[in-house]
């Protein structure tokens, strides 16, 4: 299981900001505890988790079947695999344990997450393997192995991820700046230590915190955070200058092949004619071409197992379409999941916690689309677009249209966090002076 330590110099910091600093006093320790650090110290993640539904997973003998009808029926990017406790070690060695509430007895073990990409990645292997041998791929039987076979096959899945509840907001954008998209929150924890987990987790009840839980936060905080979300992407160092595409004409499988190598989630998808023949297997180098959409795990989510076998031979552009025509003529068939990627603000209040059918179609639709921005918008701009769109990424264009970069989550939490610590620093300068 990963821990999550502060490192000793922000340790350090927040002792002199509490207090400990010689010769500071209660008003200068109220002035410094007003700033960015202190609003994102004093929240704890426990707080965002709470407003979260219940946690979506699957059994780890279920088959991939199941786990993609479940992701695509929860409308979720990722769900938990449980198995019984004692006879596996999780995903990096982890102990993430679910007890009993009245007995205290551990019930289940959570080995690992599992996404659609995982799944496809599973069938792109066999893909590799059958076209070596000049045979087809045996989807069905490809699908009906057990979940727990396929656990590691993204980089995300190779790690399991645990905050103790009452970590804050900003030791929370540390991990998650890192990279690491998501992460289970117990609402009551068995560990004291308020810093990291113990190596054994042991909980009634886990919620699973996103990166865009994070970022609706700020959203919801912009007026006590305007310093910094009035500052440009290009400022804070958030943009992501490399970008890799794909041309439209490239095949799915074929797109989740390179993908699959180069440990993307999406890709913009750029005009085949653009780039030229004998491009439609590799990803292309993005910059300076025009985006026409973007091909992300959240569409492979959207697919349903029963056209994947034909789907996959499409190229990327006719597959967006066929998914997008699927998704308007079906609504979600399960309610009151915990998605992993639809998550509301720790301050929405209960009643609003659960979204209708309507508000998940929108959100759905408007995440086709392709989001962008440019090297002066705002970083609150930039969190808006985000998190209205329900996007995970904002491609960079320039005044032509044309790609310049990315900004991710990842990007934005790590910029947030950056210009906190160096606002802190200032601060604890003044007090310390």
């Amino acid at each position: 299981m990963a821990q999550l330590r502060a490192p000793s110099d922000e340790q350090r910091q927040e002792l002199a900001l509490h207090g400990v600093v010689a010769g500071g006093n209660e008003s200068s320790n109220k002035k410094a505890r007003a700033g960015l650090c202190g609003v994102l110290r004093e929240r704890k993640v426990v707080e965002l988790a709470r407003a979260k539904r219940r946690l979506v997973e699957v059994p780890y003998t279920a088959t991939l079947v199941h786990t993609a009808n479940a992701l695509l029926a929860t409308r979720v990017s990722g769900v938990a695999v449980a198995a019984p406790p004692g006879h596996w070690i999780g995903a990096g060695g982890s102990m993430i344990l679910e007890s009993d509430p009245a007995t205290g007895a551990v019930r289940k073990h959570y080995i690992g997450m599992v996404n659609m990409f995982d799944i496809l990645a599973h069938i792109a292997e066999a893909s590799d393997d059958a076209e070596a041998d000049g045979e087809a791929v045996d989807l069905d039987r490809r699908m009906a192995v057990p979940v727990s076979s396929v656990i590691g096959h993204s980089l995300e899945g190779l790690t399991l991820w645990t905050l103790h509840p009452t970590t804050s907001v900003l030791d929370c954008m540390e991990t998650f700046s890192k990279g690491v998209h998501r992460s289970l929150v117990p609402l009551e924890s068995s560990a004291d230590n308020v810093l990291a987990v113990e190596l054994v987790e042991s909980a009634p009840g886990y919620r699973m915190l996103t990166q865009m839980d994070v970022v609706r936060f700020l959203r919801a905080h912009g007026a006590e955070l305007r310093g910094v979300l009035s500052r440009t992407v290009r400022e804070l160092g958030a943009v992501n200058d490399t970008v890799f595409a794909v041309a439209g004409g490239t095949k799915v499988i074929d797109a989740i092949r390179a993908m699959r190598a180069a440990s993307l989630t999406a890709v913009p998808v750029v005009d085949a004619a653009a780039v030229g023949s004998g491009t439609e297997t590799t990803l292309q180098y993005g910059n300076g071409q025009r985006a026409i959409e973007t091909f992300s795990a959240t569409d492979l989510r959207n697919c349903p197992v029963a056209r994947l076998q034909p789907w996959l031979g499409i190229s990327v552009t006719e597959f967006k379409r066929k998914v997008a025509e699927y998704r308007g003529s079906n609504r979600p068939v399960v309610q009151g999941a915990d998605a992993t990627d639809t998550s509301t603000p720790a301050d929405t209040p209960a009643a609003a916690a659960v979204a209708t059918d309507d508000e998940l179609s929108g959100q759905q639709q408007e995440s086709a689309a392709l989001v962008t921005c440019s090297p002066d918008s705002t970083l609150g701009e930039a969190i808006e677009a985000a998190a209205s769109r329900h996007v995970h990424r904002l491609w960079v264009v320039d005044e032509e249209g044309l790609l310049r970069g990315v900004v991710s989550l990842t990007d934005i939490l790590r910029a947030v966090r950056e210009a906190a610590l160096g606002e802190d620093r200032e601060l604890h300068s003044i007090v310390s002076f």
